[in-house]
């Protein structure tokens, strides 16, 4: 009978966990109001994942998904739709908007909405944006068809918008999420290469790099 090393995908998948630690965003979050559509929720998790973006949050009135993430790594119907990015990426669900924004407003996140042009808020394009002057940042994204709320904009800083030539002015939630987390954590990645913000604030003695290097060209142990 054939005996199976499983110890070698595990040791891949630290090794690839100790590569990428210090390339993600942190206290960067993105949050998903109100979706109806689970394959866009898997969607949107695979680009959070994929982009290094730190969280997801998704506000869910109508309790689709379950509360705790341990049986949301374990919902097939997500796992399938993320390519598995769930199980590896923390997702933290909501019955409410307000709940939501109180938690971030809490912990001292700043928000930022994703939406065409608001009267009287602060409207940019998404290439227009600074997005490494809030050390804690959330970055929402609407229902697919109403769109962010109009609560999520009261609370949120500015509305940020992709910028569109076609005849059709819209996009899916994964294509949009995966060009706005883009630009956000490319951002926020050439930041933190530079400058540290916790603990020890001020500007690093040796700039980080801000892409990954060929798993063939520099060890692990040598990107901490």
């Amino acid at each position: 009978m054939e005996v199976r090393d499983t110890e070698k995908p595990r040791k891949s998948v630290r090794r690839r966990a100790d590569i990428i630690k210090s390339f993600r965003c942190k206290n960067l979050i993105a949050v998903i109001e109100d979706p109806t559509d689970l394959r866009n929720i898997g969607t949107v998790i695979r680009n959070v994942n994929a982009l290094g973006v730190e969280k997801v949050y998704i506000v869910d009135p109508r309790k689709a998904l379950p509360d705790n993430w341990q049986d949301m790594r374990e919902r097939k119907s997500l796992s399938t739709t993320s390519v598995s990015a769930v199980k590896w990426t923390f997702v933290k669900r909501f019955d409410s908007t307000e709940a939501c924004l109180a938690h971030l407003e809490k912990k001292g996140f700043v928000s930022v909405v994703t939406s065409p042009h608001v009267k009287g808020k602060t409207n940019i394009y998404l290439h227009e944006g600074d997005y490494t002057q809030h050390t804690k940042l959330a970055v929402w994204f609407g229902n697919e068809k109403r769109g962010i709320s109009e609560l999520a904009v009261a609370h949120s800083d500015m509305c940020v918008a992709i910028p569109m030539f076609g005849i059709i002015e819209s996009l899916n939630l994964g294509t949009s999420s995966g060009i706005v987390l883009y630009e956000v954590t490319k951002q926020r990645r050439e930041y933190q290469s530079k400058y540290r913000r916790s603990r020890w604030k001020g500007k690093r003695a040796q700039q980080l790099p801000t892409v990954l290097p060929h798993e063939n060209e520099v060890p692990s142990e040598e990107i901490q």
